[in-house]
This record gives C-alpha cells, structure tokens and sequence, in this order.
C-alpha cells in the first residue's frame, strides 16, 4: 500500500524541516495545513464530513483566543505593573515557580489555551533575558499540558478520553482522570515549579521575549487566524494519519506505546488518544498512553496549542524550543516510565 509510505515521508517531512527551512519555521501553521491536506489526499479520506469537522472544530478554541487576547490587550498595563510589583514582592524564584505550578494547575479549569495567554502576558513583562525566558515558557507549557489533562474541559485530549471510556469497564465520569493521573501530574507539575526556580535567573534588566511594539487589533486577528489555521492542520493530519495509527500504534503493548506516543510532539494528543484509548485497556495501560502523549507534547511547538500561541506570540524559534524542550522531554519522558514500570 503505498498509502503508508506516503504517510512516513510526511511525518519526515513535519519532523525535519522546520529546522531546516526558515520560511517553513516563520509560517508553520501553512505548513502543517499544507502536511494536513497532503496526508489525507494520500489516503484518500476527503468527505464532506471531514470538511465540516475542519472548518468547526477550530472555532471555540479560536474564539477563546480572540476574547482572551482583546482582554489581555485591555488588561495589558495593569497586568505588567502586577507582574513587576508581585516579582519584587516574593523574588524571581518564588514568584517563576507561582506561575508554573499555578498556570499547570488552573489550566484544568481555565483551559489550557487561556494558561498559555495568562503565560504569555506574565512572560512580556518579566524583563528577564531571552535565554531564561524561553525556559521559562517551555517549562511552563509542559505544566499546562499536564494539568489541562486532569479535567474534561482542560483540552481536548481529556475530553475525547473520558468520552471513550464513560462506559463499562471504566464508568469514566467528570472527575476520572483527575482520579486516575493526580498522583502522576500534581507532583510533576511541583516537581517543573522547582526546576523553574532553580534554572531561572535575574541579571539586571533585559527586553527578553517581549514584543517590539504595542499589539494592535490586527495582531490579535491575525493571531487568532493562524490559531484557527494550526488546528484545523492538526485535524487533517489527525484523519491522514489515522491508517498509519491503526496499523502500528494501536497495535502496541503500553510500555512500548508509552514511548512511541512522543510522535505527539508533532501530531495532535486528541486525535491519538481517540485511536488508542478504549474500554479494552487497563486503567494501567490508560494512565501511560494518556502521559506519553501529554509529557510528550511540549517537546516541540506543534506537540500542543499553548506550545504554538507561546511560540508565535513570543517569537520563539522551533530550533530554541527543540534545544531545551527535547532534552526536558526526555528526562520526563524517562522518569515517568520509572514510576509506570515500578507501579504496574
């Protein structure tokens, strides 16, 4: 079937050029609708449905977008001298390890995407240098995509999981998977806060990732365009991969599936876990697909949506994020299949 070929250059082609291609880099979210759009015709998976599902999907995320970002443009003076005031108040490190915890844990309720638009505002003002800023929002972002997972409404991952195992034998209901993973994600999300407060520092006062200029209504627009634009990339890459999904990942014992779900760091969480998540696995077998695929997603800036709203927002390069957000994945990567392995 050359179908499945097709789909491995394509993945290649998501993974390597990025940080080859400056253009592909500067216009990611055209990239990986034009990956999306390859990935199905290669399939041959067009519908109308499809179409419908592409152009819906995006919209409550988008539209969480524009009004968190209109607020935030509104917010933006008060929220800067609260920045400052508060990092006085308590010091860079108490006060970095506040907003990863705090944004991690509130992502669950607040929703992931307007974490990474609290995180982006917090980030504008700091006046830390670039390096540490960067850190900080990778850091961060891996807390948000961790503590969305805890609650239904957090991201779309949470809400497909629970909606494939609300029936026998899981009986999965609103607070499931806050049942299931808290004792994973709430000392990991600590454990990030601390990691924060030890690598961020303060060397006098710098313009870090801050915005050159004042955002404009046709940034926030144009913002919220390439937002509408990257997810209704990653349901097509989604549906175009789905072959490629059934007829290797799904297939895959837990501990092996752990590892191979770190393709989240550039394929869409949500649209794994509906491939793989279902009444015939163990809750075992759930906890670690389910933290593959979230630990994984803040490897890369197409892993998650905070990872590509911080990225675009703050000017952060795919080769800056890769460079210290691959080797944290890792560690992570590596230390939570420890404590599935001892647990199991």
């Amino acid at each position: 079937m050359l179908a499945i070929p097709g789909l491995f250059t394509v993945l290649a082609l998501v993974l390597i050029l990025p940080f080859l291609v400056r253009k592909v880099e500067e216009e990611l979210e055209i990239f990986l609708f034009i990956m999306g759009v390859l990935a199905v015709t290669i399939t041959s998976q067009w519908s109308m449905h499809l179409a419908a599902e592409a152009l819906i999907e995006p919209i409550k995320i988008t539209a969480a977008v524009l009004v968190a970002g209109l607020l935030f443009r509104w917010l933006q003076l008060r929220i800067a001298r609260s920045v400052n005031r508060v990092m006085k108040t308590v010091g860079v490190k108490l006060f970095v390890f506040g907003v990863v915890v705090g944004l991690g844990l509130l992502s669950s309720i607040i929703t992931a995407i307007v974490a990474a638009l609290v995180l982006v505002e917090i980030v504008g003002h700091l006046k830390l240098d670039k390096k540490n800023e960067i850190r900080l929002v990778i850091i961060t972002c891996f807390s948000i995509g961790m503590g969305a997972a805890l609650t239904p409404i957090g991201e779309p991952l949470s809400t497909i999981a629970i909606a494939k195992l609300k029936g026998p034998p899981h009986n999965a209901g609103f607070w499931y998977l806050l049942n299931s993973l808290w004792l994973y994600i709430i000392p990991g999300i600590i454990a990030l806060g601390l990691l924060a407060a030890a690598l961020i520092k303060k060397h006098g006062e710098h313009e870090g990732l801050k915005e050159d200029r004042e955002e404009t209504f046709a940034d926030i627009f144009m913002r919220t365009g390439k937002v509408y634009l990257f997810v209704m990339a990653l349901v097509l890459l989604g549906t175009g991969f789905k072959p490629l999904i059934d007829e290797y990942v799904s297939k895959i014992p837990f501990y092996a599936l752990y590892w191979i779900n770190m393709i989240s760091a550039v394929l869409d969480n949500a649209t794994l876990v509906a491939a793989e998540v279902g009444p015939h696995m163990s809750d075992m077998q759930v906890k670690s697909a389910i933290l593959g695929l979230i630990i994984a997603g803040g490897m890369l800036i197409p892993g998650n949506i905070p990872n590509i709203i911080s990225a675009g927002k703050l000017k952060i390069s795919s080769k800056e994020w890769a460079k210290f957000g691959m080797p944290l994945g890792l560690v992570l990567m590596t230390v939570y299949f420890v404590i599935i392995i001892f647990l199991h």
